[in-house]
């Protein structure tokens, strides 16, 4: 069984790996192809933490199309913390007072966009092994300063097919769920247009949840590519510059106030730089 779970983890790191690779070429294509001036390019830095293992921060700055984009792989092990441990025994994950062992590896991306007409948007996918139990997690949501309601229709029904490939269960779940998440209770209001999110998923067959979780990642490009291809050109003014600014404020007091993943990582010493690197470059708040 161990040998199991170490040919499984491996397999999972390589195709987070993968998507990374080609996320990273997609955008830098978009860069060519529009905007004028020089084209962005990811800067890429290795990343590490403490108790074991790293990754890799691929993060483009003042692009034509992108203003501020990272992409983040990672392959971590090691130790939970005490708050981590209760964290997780709090949400059902057995063996954490037995064993606190933990491996994890996944995929995080969040886009800042040039254009205010162009959404922002998010992407993460992973897998989590503790000794005793498994589980992959994951998700993409759009988070437009200028609402298309078809740019979200169309988001959303990508991310369905993707999901109904599987289990027409799925989507309006992962759906629901995604809409609790980025849920801002403090304004009251949604972080976001939503899309989907799934965490602790293990159904017992490993090589279903890891083939959703790949269908899901492999969806990102072109539920995404498309709405940036249609409103990348599209004239904007100051005052839809300063909504964009305005929504970058509540994205970021989303993610710093709530995010589970931002929390994690921060609690169990990962390269602060790589957790924050969701942060948008310039924000505003009324």
């Amino acid at each position: 069984m161990t040998d199991q779970f170490e040919t499984e983890k491996a397999r999972a790191a390589a195709w987070f790996r993968q998507v990374r690779d080609q996320i990273v070429a997609s955008f830098e294509a978009l860069e060519d192809a529009h905007g004028t001036g020089t084209p962005g390019r990811f800067e890429v830095t290795p990343t590490t933490r403490a108790d074991g293992g790293g990754g890799v921060m691929s993060v483009m700055r003042g692009g034509r199309v992108f203003e501020k984009i990272g992409v983040n792989v990672s392959q971590v092990h090691g130790t939970l913390g005490e708050r981590a441990q209760k964290a997780m025994a709090a949400r059902g994950v057995p063996g954490m007072d037995r064993d606190p062992r933990f491996w994890a590896s996944g995929v995080s991306l969040v886009a800042h966009m040039v254009n205010p007409h162009c959404p922002a948007v998010h992407l993460n996918t992973r897998m989590f092994w503790t000794p005793h139990a498994w589980w992959f997690g994951g998700g993409s949501d759009l988070n437009p300063a200028l609402e298309y309601p078809e740019d979200t229709a169309y988001f959303h029904a990508t991310m369905q097919a993707a999901c109904d490939a599987h289990d027409t269960g799925y989507y309006p779940r992962f759906k629901t769920w995604a809409d609790e998440y980025f849920f801002v209770p403090h304004r009251g209001r949604a972080r976001g247009v939503g899309g989907i999110f799934y965490d602790d998923l293990n159904t017992g067959d490993w090589e279903a949840d890891f083939a959703l979780t790949r269908d899901v990642g492999s969806a990102f490009l072109p539920a995404f590519v498309p709405l940036v291809e249609k409103r990348v050109d599209t004239p904007w003014t100051e005052a839809d510059r300063e909504a964009q600014l305005v929504h970058r404020g509540l994205y970021a007091e989303y993610n710093l106030v709530y995010d589970r993943g931002t929390k994690f990582g921060l609690e169990t010493g990962h390269d602060a730089n790589a957790v924050l690197m969701s942060l948008p470059p310039i924000a505003k708040w009324t």
